[in-house]
């Protein structure tokens, strides 16, 4: 069975950005992955829909490798994550990498494993809590992250010794002028091989006492992420970031928890609510969410929060709020002034 934080995929606001940069706005990605816009302003996403959005991207921008290459370059390491901040700032290459495997665990479903021998540094990828590989595009900008990590802090033009995917990538030439070596399509595994030898290279990006600070954070937030929470909790999130596709069933939010129906229903018995009741409760607090951006008018609500018409989305909000959805933002634009 999954666990129940095995499935929580946090989206780093940095990554809207770098988009930005490349002329690519985040609403077209969100609609494009048929997601609810709020996974922009609060972007705790599950699995297939962190694989989703990265589709989405890929669609937009084009050719695969030339859209991870322009990501990785373009992403200003202001924006990094504190997780990213605490491998940028390490002392020298190698324990970059060391805290970049171990605090990935903070951003599944990509895990990484390093190992070193002879003149060879090899860090490979696989994936967790999932049983599809990630779309191409999060498969090369994890690796590319990898070298981009290196240069940006030795202040290097550092290259790898070879490069291998397992699915087509596009550019080959671009990725291979990228990665300053040659590119293998087709393997049976995602890998990036590194010179041993950089390892040991210095980063002019060292901060002791900023590692000081966020390695106790990072730390605690890690054994943190592994206690359970609520179910109820849980299924009303995974409803939330349904609802766009339609609306979901115990069903498909069982499969989604790697657990029968039946237990999930005695499970939420257990924690005095229903399906039904969340169900409710998630569409009304969408609701009001998105009322709240005037950007949004009432029919792209009513759809974001899965009602196929906009008449049943008025007669479910006023039984919620006792007035119409129109007039509830009326008064909640000026109580805003």
């Amino acid at each position: 069975m999954k666990s129940q934080h095995s499935d929580r995929v946090k989206i780093p606001q940095g990554f809207w950005s770098g988009l930005r940069q490349l002329g690519i706005a985040a609403h077209d990605v969100a609609r494009k992955a048929h997601l609810p816009l709020t996974v922009i302003t609060e972007p705790v996403v599950t699995t297939d829909q962190y694989f989703a959005i990265w589709q989405a991207y890929s669609e937009l921008i084009g050719d695969t490798g030339q859209g991870f290459i322009k990501l990785a370059t373009a992403f200003e390491t202001a924006q990094y994550p504190p997780s990213a901040l605490a491998t940028f700032h390490a002392r020298d290459y190698r324990e970059a990498l060391n805290r970049m495997v171990r605090y990935k665990q903070l951003c599944p479903p990509e895990s990484l494993s390093i190992s070193e021998e002879g003149e060879n540094c090899t860090i490979e990828l696989e994936w967790l809590h999932s049983e599809q590989s990630g779309p191409p595009v999060l498969v090369g900008i994890t690796l590319a992250y990898l070298l981009e990590l290196g240069r940006r802090g030795t202040g290097q033009p550092l290259t790898a010794r070879f490069v291998e995917f397992a699915c087509p990538m596009g550019d080959v030439s671009a990725l291979e002028a990228y990665f300053g070596c040659n590119v293998r399509i087709g393997s049976t595994c995602n890998r990036l091989t590194l010179h041993r030898s950089d390892l040991d290279r210095p980063f002019v990006s060292y901060n002791e006492e900023l590692l000081e600070i966020l390695t106790p954070v990072l730390d605690r937030t890690l054994d943190e992420q592994q206690r359970d929470r609520s179910i109820t909790e849980t299924v009303k999130w995974i409803i939330k970031l349904s609802l766009t596709g339609g609306i979901p069933d115990i069903q498909a939010v069982a499969r989604e928890l790697g657990m029968s129906d039946r237990t999930l229903q005695r499970r939420l018995t257990d924690e005095n609510t229903s399906f039904k009741r969340l169900l409710t409760q998630a569409r009304h607090e969408q609701a009001r969410e998105y009322l709240a951006d005037p950007t949004l008018d009432i029919k792209e609500v009513a759809f974001l929060i899965g009602y196929e018409d906009q008449n049943s989305f008025y007669r479910a909000f006023r039984r919620w709020e006792g007035v119409t959805p129109s007039n509830w933002r009326s008064v909640h634009e000026h109580l805003a002034r």
